[in-house]
């Protein structure tokens, strides 16, 4: 194959490294493309003889070590080279492409950052080559812009995402590179205000979020970039009242100003943008009415209002966005009722209306959403009953918590296989746990906290082996802790994920775009929850719940003894309950044990010794249980210390914390009623 000009195995399986004989041979190759496989080691150095290479294509790769820099400058006649997500580090000067007079495109990008790229080194230098196609993210670039780009004037795309790059917004790139048409410099530490810009009709797409940029946008900035698709802002220091211009943006469809410090009402122009999918005003200080009847966003799909001050009711006009499939309003000043249309949404997958003012009931045609992935309607004042909601076979993430729902848990609550989180704390509701509850085999956080549930904790929840934490505390359960608790490894467990490697054409300018303006990636589904450790209720979000494991199940009425097994938890807190017996001395080899709290019991015997994972508990993990002895509780074991014949009765110590508002009197008058 020694004449052979082209050669592509890209998106296989093929693993191991690459060959040093006969693979170098091939003088006369002129495309390599190698992406998207398992290679691994370090490049071979006979690499360089490959004079003719145009294409080299490395990119979603297990390849290691450092790129030498005398690897590089050999390849004079590169036009086009990707090195992103391998496992590459060391420093690599960019200068060994300064004689590269035919390169257009150098990509690279990591999630390692290990891979330092050095740009200033000689300091001076000056390239041959005029590049179109330019990502360096997450290279460990530090200060001003690399300074070669004050003699580049061809780009159509530039990514120095995720880097430390410094000082003011670079004005001069935009009005050197009159085709520009991608921008991307997120997560950096630029400062200072976005001055006006020259107007330039080719950017389609600007993204300078997390960075520290502040001052107000410019009332004519729909002038400077009219043709924009795509413009990130968020995560800066941007203020004041929003330009009506920008409405003028005639092809925006992706708008993204959250976390900032907007202010006033949006305006009226903004709301009949019928162009606009993505619309995100998260996390500033817009207010007003929102849903008026100048609302007319007939083409958005997502729509993110949370941790504003909209007021107002869900008025029917949000139904002329038949495309809707994401609305956020959670943390606002809404009002009013939750309609029954809501459940004509279909193309809704995440509703989140928490922490609002929302009352009376959960309209049962909410059911009718069975594409729907995320609801939240928490901390509100819904009340009655709650309805089934067994049709919506793709929920993963329920969170119905601190609302005034009453009655039962319907038998037939939940049908979804896929359901993660289901948290319904701080409610009215009494009765018994259904035992159809074990049927949700993929939960991981089972929240019950803080209503009025009575019985056995039923054996089937150790069905659940897949759960990672668990709160059933201030409740009125009864009897043993179900020993089956030990199968339940809390967390315990691998979650995999699978990783997509998209394949590129890599001659087209365009493969950038999927890359890195998708707005697949403001969709996600980060979910936060409340757990209480240490008598401190803590939210906990996003990928450290992969990593939490806890069981809550005080302020009850258990009995018993405590099971020797409980799985690997992080937290473990029976206090306030009637359980008897001795501390398993199994628990010790709870490596991982941060929280243990048994106070408030009948528990006897000898405290566990001030070793391992146990010294780090303090006297107030077992206090009030009058049969404990050890050094810790400063009681000597001996034998005139007998066990507890009977359960003692809770303190008003426990009755105030455990039971604020006397709920077995409410619980036993609503089970009456009912």
């Amino acid at each position: 194959m020694s004449s052979l000009k082209s050669l592509s195995l890209a998106g296989n399986q093929l693993n191991g490294s690459l060959p040093n004989q006969g693979f170098c041979q091939l003088n006369k190759l002129q495309e390599l493309d190698l992406n998207s496989n398992f290679f691994q080691g370090i490049l071979p150095p006979c690499l360089n003889n490959l004079t003719s290479l145009r294409l080299l294509d490395l990119s979603y790769n297990l390849f290691s070590g450092n790129v030498s820099s005398s690897l590089l400058p050999s390849l004079t006649s590169l036009e086009y080279i990707d090195l992103s997500y391998n496992l590459f580090e060391g420093p690599f000067s960019f200068s060994s492409f300064a004689n590269h007079s035919n390169l257009q495109m150098v990509i690279h990008g990591s999630d390692k950052n290990k891979f330092e790229i050095e740009t200033e080194y000689p300091v001076g230098w000056v390239p041959l080559f005029q590049l179109k196609v330019l990502v360096l993210s997450n290279c460990k670039l530090i200060g001003d812009l690399p300074g070669f780009l004050r003699y580049q004037f061809r780009l159509t795309v530039v990514d120095l995402s995720h880097n430390n790059l410094t000082g003011s917004f670079p004005n001069w790139l935009l009005e050197n590179n009159t085709r520009l048409e991608y921008l991307v410099l997120r997560n950096n530490s630029l400062m200072g205000q976005l001055l006006p810009l020259r107007p330039n009709s080719r950017i389609t797409s600007l993204d300078i979020s997390d960075n520290r940029l502040v001052g107000e946008l410019q009332q004519n900035v729909a002038n400077m970039i009219p043709n924009i698709e795509y413009l990130n802002l968020s995560n800066n220091g941007f203020e004041g009242i929003l330009p009506s211009s920008i409405a003028e943006m005639s092809s925006l469809w992706l708008l993204d100003l959250s976390a900032n410090s907007f202010s006033g009402e949006v305006p009226k122009q903004l709301l009949a943008a019928k162009d606009l999918k993505f619309l995100k005003l998260s996390n500033n200080k817009f207010h007003g009415e929102i849903f008026s009847r100048d609302f007319n966003l007939t083409g958005i799909a997502i729509l993110y209002l949370d941790n504003n001050q909209f007021r107002g009711t869900l008025s029917n006009v949000i139904s002329r966005s038949s495309w809707l499939m994401v609305l956020d309003m959670s943390n606002n000043n809404m009002s009013g009722e939750i309609p029954s249309w809501i459940g004509n949404m279909t193309d809704l997958t995440r509703l989140v209306l928490g922490n609002n003012s929302f009352k009376g009931k959960l309209p049962p045609e909410i059911s009718q959403l069975q594409g729907l992935e995320f609801l939240d309607v928490s901390q509100n004042t819904l009340s009655g009953s709650l309805p089934s909601l067994k049709s919506m076979e793709y929920l993963k993430h329920l969170h119905l918590q601190g609302n005034m729902f009453t009655g039962l848990i319907p038998r037939y609550f939940l049908n979804s296989s896929n359901l993660l989180t289901l948290d319904i704390r701080d409610n009215r509701l009494f009765g018994s746990i259904p035992n159809s509850i074990s049927g949700l085999l993929e939960l991981r956080i089972f929240l019950l906290r803080g209503n009025l549930l009575s019985g056995f904790i039923p054996n089937q929840l150790c069905h659940l082996t897949k759960i990672s934490l668990m709160d059933l505390s201030n409740n009125n359960f009864s009897g043993s802790i179900p020993k089956c608790f030990g199968h339940i490894r809390f967390g315990d467990f691998k979650t995999e994920h699978n990783v997509y490697k998209p394949m590129f054409n890599p001659y087209s300018v365009y493969l950038v775009k999927y890359l890195f303006f998708s707005a697949e990636e403001h969709r996600d589904e980060v979910d936060e929850v409340e757990f209480v450790t240490k008598n401190r209720s803590n939210s906990y979000r996003g990928g450290i719940l992969d990593f939490m494991s806890g069981l809550d199940l005080s302020c009850n009425n258990l009995t018993g003894e405590i099971p020797h097994e409980l799985g690997m938890l992080k937290s473990l807190d029976l206090s306030y309950n009637k359980l008897s017996g001795e501390i398993p001395p199994e628990l010790i080899g709870l490596n991982f044990l941060e929280v243990f709290n048994v106070a408030h019991n009948n528990i006897s015997g000898r405290v566990p010794d001030m070793k391992e994972q146990f010294g780090t508990f303090g006297e107030s993990s077992y206090e009030d249980n009058p049969f404990l002895c050890g050094p810790m509780l400063k009681r000597k074991c001996n034998t005139s210390i007998e066990s507890p014949n009977s359960p003692s009765q809770p303190s008003q110590e426990s009755e105030a914390k455990c039971h604020p508002l006397h709920q077995p009197l409410l619980a036993s008058k609503m089970v009456q009623f009912y």
